[in-house]
C-alpha cells in the first residue's frame, strides 16, 4: 500500500500543475508591435519635433533648439530609468491617489521574464517593452514645452528645469491618469463575487473588487478617459510652457522686429515625421497588435487630415492665401486633439475632432495669442493645451456608441471579459472636464514655482547681448550654417 499511495503522491504532484492555471505569456506579435511603436514615437522626438521646431526659429537659434530636444531627450530617459517609471507604475502607498513609490526604483525586478498587464483579459507584453515605451512618452513631453521659450533661455536652466518638472509633474500625472490594477485583478475579483455562495463570502468577495477598484490613479478614479495623452503629455506641456513664456518674458524685439521661420521646408519635413511617429503614439497606447490599434491608427489619420485641412481652408478665408505653415499647424493641432480619443472614437468622431480642433487652435494661435500679448515662440500653448482640451472633451463624448464609439469600458459586468459599460454623456463629459482643469492648475501653479526656483539659483534667460547674437555661437559655440 505504500508503494501504490507514493506512486499516487507523486501522480497527484505531476498533475497539478498541470491544472492550475497557467500564467499568460507575451505574444509575440504584440511584442514586435510595442517595440515598433516605441521606436516610431522616439522618432516624433527625434528627428520629428526637433526638426519642426528647429525650423520655426531664426537661423542663429537653430542649432540650439535641436540641442534642447536631443537633451532633454537624452536626461530624461537616465532619470525614466532610475526612479520616473517606479513613480509613475506602481502602488504609492498612502499617496497612491497622486503618485507611485520605489518599489521599481533603478528597474528593481523588471527582467526580462516580468509582465505588464494591457487592456484584455489574459492579455501580457513584457514589462521592459513597456518601460521603453513609456519612456519615450516622458521624454517628448518637456521636450514639447521647449518650444514656448525658444530663443532666449539658458540651456543650462533648461536641464534644470526639465529635471525637476519631470519628477514633479510628469510622473505624477502619469500615475493619476494612467496607474490601475489591471483588468486580470478586476475581472478575478468579480468573478469571486459572482460565485459566491453565502452573504459573508460575498461581502468578503466584494471588499476585494473596492479593494482593487481603488488601487489606481485620482483621475483614472474620476472615470477621465485618456487614451495616449491629452491630459499627460498636451495640456501638461501646453500649459507649462505658457507659464514658463510669460514669466521668462518677450523676446528682444518681439512685435516690432520680423521673426519669421529660417526653413520652412525644415518644419514640413518635421511635421511629417510627427505625423508618422504618432501612428506609434496612439495606436501603440492600445498595447496589442489587436483591432483597437487598428481604430486608433485610423483615427489618427482621418482626424490629422481633417484639421490641417480645416486650419489651411479657415486660413485662406481669413488671409486670403493658404500657408504650408498653417497646414502643418494644423496637422499637429489634429495629433495632439486625437491622441485622448484615439482608441474611443470612431473615425467619423475622429473627422468631426479634428475640424474642431483645427478651427480653434487656429484662432488660439492668433487671435488669442495676439489678444493677450504673450510671446509662445512656437505655439506650444495654441496648439498643445488648446488641442489636447478639446481632444480631452471631446473623448467624453465620442466615447459614446451611439456616435460609432467603441464604449467606456467594463471588467466587472462580465468578470473576465471587457464589455461596454454604461454611458451617460453628461458624467462622462464632467470627468473630461474635471481632469482638463485639474491638469491646468497642477501644471500651471506647479511650472511657476520650478521656473522661479530655477531662476533664483541659475537665472531663466541668456543675457541681451547673447540673445541678440543667438543661441547657437553664445550657448554652444558653433552655427547651423556654414555659407
Amino acid at each position: 500500500m505504500t508503494g501504490v499511495a507514493g506512486a499516487m503522491s507523486l501522480l497527484a504532484l505531476s498533475v497539478m500543475p498541470a491544472l492550475a492555471e497557467a500564467a499568460p505569456t507575451p505574444n509575440k506579435a504584440d511584442t514586435v508591435w510595442m517595440m515598433v511603436s516605441t521606436i516610431l514615437v522616439l522618432l516624433m522626438t527625434i528627428p520629428g519635433l526637433a526638426l519642426f521646431y528647429g525650423g520655426l526659429v531664426r537661423s542663429k537659434n537653430m542649432l540650439s533648439v535641436l540641442t534642447q530636444v536631443l537633451a532633454t531627450v537624452c536626461l530624461v530617459s537616465l532619470i525614466w530609468v532610475t526612479y520616473g517609471y517606479s513613480l509613475a507604475f506602481t502602488a504609492g502607498g498612502s499617496l497612491n491617489d497622486f503618485v507611485g513609490g520605489f518599489d521599481k526604483i533603478f528597474l528593481k525586478g523588471v527582467t526580462p521574464e516580468s509582465t505588464v498587464a494591457t487592456f484584455s483579459n489574459g492579455v501580457v507584453i513584457p514589462e521592459l517593452v513597456y518601460v521603453a515605451f513609456q519612456m519615450t512618452f516622458a521624454c517628448i513631453t518637456p521636450a514639447l514645452i521647449v518650444g514656448a521659450f525658444a530663443e532666449r533661455m539658458k540651456f543650462s536652466a533648461l536641464l534644470a528645469f526639465t529635471a525637476l518638472w519631470v519628477t514633479i509633474v510628469y510622473f505624477p500625472m502619469a500615475h493619476m491618469v494612467w496607474y490601475w490594477a489591471g483588468p486580470d485583478a478586476l475581472g478575478n475579483a468579480a468573478k469571486a463575487v459572482a460565485s459566491a455562495t453565502d452573504a459573508a463570502t460575498k461581502t468578503a468577495a466584494q471588499a476585494k473588487v473596492d479593494e482593487v477598484t481603488a488601487d489606481a490613479g485620482m483621475l483614472f478614479k474620476w472615470g477621465a478617459l485618456d487614451f495616449a495623452g491629452g491630459t499627460v503629455v498636451h495640456i501638461n506641456a501646453g500649459i507649462a510652457g505658457l507659464v514658463g513664456c510669460i514669466m521668462i518674458g518677450k523676446r528682444i524685439g518681439y512685435g516690432k522686429e520680423l521673426m519669421a521661420p529660417h526653413s520652412l521646408p525644415m518644419t514640413m519635413i518635421g511635421a511629417a515625421l510627427l505625423w508618422v511617429g504618432w501612428f506609434g503614439f496612439n495606436a501603440g497606447s492600445n498595447l496589442e497588435a489587436s483591432a483597437g490599434a487598428v481604430v486608433a491608427l485610423v483615427n489618427t489619420f482621418v482626424a490629422t487630415a481633417a484639421a490641417g485641412f480645416a486650419w489651411l481652408v479657415i486660413e485662406w478665408m481669413g488671409k486670403g492665401k493658404p500657408s504650408l505653415l498653417g497646414l502643418a499647424s494644423g496637422v499637429v493641432a489634429g495629433l495632439v486633439a486625437v491622441t485622448p480619443a484615439s482608441g474611443f472614437a470612431g473615425p467619423m468622431g475622429a473627422i468631426i475632432l479634428g475640424l474642431v480642433s483645427g478651427v480653434v487652435c487656429y484662432f488660439a494661435c492668433t487671435t488669442l495669442k495676439n489678444a493677450l500679448g504673450y510671446d509662445d515662440s512656437l505655439d506650444v500653448f495654441g496648439v498643445h493645451c488648446a488641442g489636447g482640451i478639446v481632444g480631452a472633451i471631446g473623448t467624453g463624448i465620442l466615447v459614446n456608441t451611439a456616435l460609432g464609439g467603441v464604449g467606456i469600458p467594463d471588467y466587472t459586468s462580465k468578470p473576465g471579459e471587457l464589455a461596454v459599460g454604461a454611458y451617460d454623456m453628461g458624467t462622462a463629459v464632467w470627468a473630461q472636464i474635471k481632469a482638463v482643469v485639474f491638469t491646468l492648475l497642477y501644471s500651471g501653479i506647479l511650472s511657476a514655482i520650478l521656473f522661479k526656483v530655477v531662476d533664483v539659483v541659475i537665472g531663466l534667460r541668456v543675457p541681451q547681448d547673447q540673445e541678440r547674437e543667438g543661441l547657437d555661437i553664445a550657448e554652444h559655440g558653433e552655427r547651423a550654417y556654414n555659407l
